[in-house]
């Protein structure tokens, strides 16, 4: 979390360690992609973002970094 709190949302992607380690609230139970949302609303709360603004400013820096569209 102290890296989520130093660096720009501007260039973070998000991710959820599928199949391996859960998002918090999710410990114990079998992870899958879909918990990514766990982690953009813990993002959005550290950087006072709705989770739609994490979303959407995550997503652009997926696209642009790997050059789509």
């Amino acid at each position: 979390m102290k890296a989520v709190e130093k660096v720009p949302v501007e260039r973070l992607f998000i991710e959820t360690d599928a199949p391996f380690l859960a998002p918090q609230a999710k410990r114990g139970k079998e992870n899958y992609p879909g918990y990514v949302r766990y982690v953009a609303e813990k993002i959005a709360e550290i950087k006072n973002l709705s989770v739609e603004e994490v979303a959407d400013i995550t997503s652009k820096n997926a696209e642009r970094f790997f050059s789509i569209n």
